[in-house]
């Protein structure tokens, strides 16, 4: 990932002309994201409609009034920052402007060879400082996930359950399908 080297306020993100690649900003710092591989995006897309299939089965049965919708690339503006998690569930009734204020219930960050250990744990940080009840870092090459409720971080493989969809387990076989090239 490639970074300004001079810092940058929200306005100013805003005002830059569009462009192909995902942009974010972190402490002032633009973030341009590379076009992400076809299996990065075939794992975010199953896993939205994992999650949407979830929250959906959920609202059926019991309502979960503490989950709103669920979001494939959705910008969240977090105090002077701007992120766009692969995969999110937001707060019920989280409030939104142009992009949704604060961070989201869950944030899901597909990890490619591009994501530096450092910009991982800035953004696992930004999410749970700022209101994100758990987040989940999906590893293609191993399969696995790494879970983060409050500061605590959970490496899980095979099938998956969380806190936020009670009842669910989700076969990460699933998600994952082949393994990477």
């Amino acid at each position: 990932m490639g970074a300004t080297t001079t810092l940058m306020t929200f306005e100013e993100f805003e005002r830059l002309p569009d462009e192909p690649n995902k942009l974010e900003l972190m402490d002032g710092e633009l973030i341009r994201m590379p076009p992400p591989i076809a299996h990065h995006v075939r794992v975010g897309k199953r896993t939205f409609i994992t999650l949407e299939e979830a929250v959906g089965t959920l609202r059926r049965k019991e309502a979960p009034e503490d989950l709103g919708e669920v979001f494939c690339e959705m910008g969240y503006h977090i105090g002077s920052n701007f992120v766009i998690p692969d995969v999110s569930i937001t707060h019920a009734g989280q409030a939104e402007s142009k992009y949704l204020e604060g961070a989201p219930a869950l944030a899901v960050e597909v990890i490619s060879e591009s994501n530096t250990a450092e910009m991982v744990q800035r953004k696992v940080r930004l999410y749970m400082a700022n209101g994100a009840r758990e987040v989940w870092l999906l590893y293609p090459r191993s399969a696995s996930v790494l879970v983060y409720r409050g500061k605590v971080a959970v490496e899980v493989e095979g099938t998956l359950t969380s806190e936020l969809l009670p009842g669910v387990v989700i076969d990460l076989s699933r998600i994952f399908g082949e393994p990477a090239a």
